[in-house]
C-alpha cells in the first residue's frame, strides 16, 4: 500500500508541472532576449508561463499543434525564433508536437534530472524558454523526438 500512495503522489507532481530537483535555466543564464519575471508573466498565458519559464508540460493532445501537418515554421512564442520546420514533423503518437531535428543554432540543451531519471531538456537558445526534451526513440535519419509543448511554439504557414 505504502508504495501505491508513493506512485499516485509522484504521478501527481509530474502531472502539476512540478519537478523535484529541476533548476529553472531561465533565471540561472543570460539569454539574447531576456524579460523580468513580471513582463513574462504578462505576455504569457498562465499555462504558458509554467511550461515555458518554470519547466511545466501540458497536458497531452491538448495543443492543437499536434495534428498540424501544414508546410511552415514552428517559432518561439517567448522571442519568435524559428525553430522548428514542417519538414521534420511526425506524429509520434504521444499527445505532443514532435520533430526529429530542430533548425541550426535554434535550440539549447541540458540534463534534466526528476524523480524518474536524467533526460535532455531544450530550450530556446535566445530567450531561454523551455521546449519540452529529446528522447532517442524517433525516426530516421536522426532517431531522435524532440518532444515539443505546443504551448511554446507559434506555428507560421509557409
Amino acid at each position: 500500500m505504502q508504495r501505491r500512495a508513493f506512485l499516485a503522489g509522484a504521478t501527481a507532481l509530474v502531472g502539476s508541472g512540478l519537478m523535484i530537483g529541476r533548476p529553472t535555466l531561465a533565471s540561472a543564464t543570460t539569454f539574447e532576449v531576456t524579460h523580468s519575471d513580471s513582463e513574462w508573466r504578462s505576455m504569457l498565458t498562465s499555462l504558458e508561463y509554467k511550461v515555458m519559464r518554470k519547466q511545466g508540460t501540458e497536458r497531452a493532445g491538448s495543443s492543437p499543434l499536434d495534428k498540424v501537418y501544414d508546410k511552415g515554421t514552428y517559432h518561439c512564442r517567448g522571442c519568435d525564433l524559428p525553430l522548428y520546420s514542417s519538414k521534420t514533423k511526425f506524429d509520434s503518437g504521444t499527445g505532443w508536437p514532435s520533430f526529429w531535428k530542430a533548425k541550426k543554432n535554434a535550440i539549447g540543451t541540458q540534463p534534466d534530472r526528476t524523480i524518474w531519471g536524467v533526460h535532455t531538456e531544450c530550450h530556446c537558445r535566445r530567450c531561454g524558454s523551455h521546449l519540452g526534451h529529446i528522447f532517442d526513440d524517433g525516426p530516421k535519419p536522426t532517431g531522435k523526438r524532440h518532444c515539443i509543448n505546443g504551448v511554446s511554439l507559434v506555428f507560421k504557414p509557409a
